[in-house]
């Protein structure tokens, strides 16, 4: 009983502290497999393999309710801690040349995620390109708007050098 309390105490902790959990069926990855996936994943979030019941109960403690139907067979969680985007993407990868895995949902910022919403999430650009996106749409709208004030002052200066000019000449 003393076990079953401290695992459900540490998945409420992982629950928590993570900003995403990306629910998985693992039913036929060898340990190799899963210690691969463990390893792709590893910079944005910890996998673990969990007990149904004992996840229920933790998450709700976490104040999720959406992953009970979820959890059925033999289920492992990705707690994000990171870029929910690239761990996203690393599962809907790893799907692909695995395809035993199976991604069953999750839930982002306190939102419950369907299978395929989490598809939608692994589509998404990472946040360092989103960023970058950012940036170089301020550094266009700067640079147009220094080209502006230039432009303006450029035409003053010529304006005022051909009137200096036409004076010279009369």
């Amino acid at each position: 009983m003393a076990n079953k309390d401290a695992a459900v105490a540490e998945l409420s902790e992982k629950f928590a502290s993570s900003n995403a959990a990306l629910l998985t069926e693992y039913r036929g990855l060898t340990v190799a497999q899963l210690k691969e996936l463990r390893s792709s994943i590893r910079e944005h979030a910890s996998y673990a393999v969990v007990k149904n019941t004992l996840t229920k109960i933790a998450a709700k403690r976490a104040g999720i309710e959406s992953l009970d139907d979820q959890l059925a067979g033999p289920s492992a969680i990705a707690f994000v801690h990171g870029d929910a985007v690239a761990v996203a993407k690393a599962l809907r990868d790893f799907a692909r040349a695995n395809p035993v895995l199976v991604v069953k949902g999750g839930y982002f910022d306190g939102n419950p995620l369907s299978a395929e919403e989490v598809n939608q999430l692994a589509d998404l650009e990472s946040r360092e390109v989103l960023l970058a996106r950012l940036a170089g749409a301020f550094k266009a709208s700067l640079f147009g708007a220094a080209y502006l004030f230039n432009a303006t002052l450029a035409q003053a200066a010529r304006a005022v050098d051909a009137l200096r000019q036409k004076q010279e000449a009369a």
